[in-house]
């Protein structure tokens, strides 16, 4: 795997990083996981914008300065509020956690979504997660990664349920 380093997302990024989640979501179309993100044309650029605007929004890039992958990640109690509610089952540690969202990657580079997940917990010693039911990739990536599943929560995206998974 080309080295890959971690950078904060910049604005002038942020067309290249909105093709790479227009790639993710025909991906998950195409691998049996049509309602995460393809259903409601997720995630949006402002949100995006946002997430760069708060600091949380980070890409790995390659040493030529290719964006390999992208991804929100945030450190602190109660990083992410919709984690309060979990269903049957119950989350490991009561810590503070990282959580980690909307990682996609661009295809150009294999093993960079592990890449990240893994920079996300040397931040932390602690993070949180969740996924779609149907997205089979990224629930391997957490399994692979050393993240037991927890049980189930919710977003407000959609009414879909979460498989939340966690690592101490």
């Amino acid at each position: 795997m080309p080295e890959l380093t971690i950078r904060k997302t910049r604005l002038e990024d942020l067309e290249t990083v909105m093709k790479i989640y227009e790639r993710a979501r025909a991906f998950m179309a195409a691998n049996g996981n049509p309602r995460q993100w393809a259903n409601n044309n997720w995630p949006p650029e402002s949100l995006i914008r946002q997430d760069i605007a708060e600091g949380h929004s980070y890409v790995a890039v390659t040493e030529e300065g290719e964006i390999a992958a992208t991804f929100f990640y945030k450190y602190g109690e109660n990083a992410e509020p919709g984690y309060q509610a979990i269903e049957d089952g119950e989350w490991i540690g009561e810590d503070t956690y990282g959580v980690l969202h909307r990682m996609a990657a661009s295809g150009t580079v294999k093993g960079a979504a592990t890449f990240c997940m893994d920079w996300c917990y040397q931040q932390s010693g602690h993070m949180r997660g969740d996924t779609h039911p149907d997205n089979k990739p990224m629930q391997g990536v957490f399994k692979k990664m050393g993240f037991q599943y927890c049980g189930i929560i919710h977003v407000v995206e959609d009414n879909d349920p979460r498989y939340a998974y966690e690592r101490l």
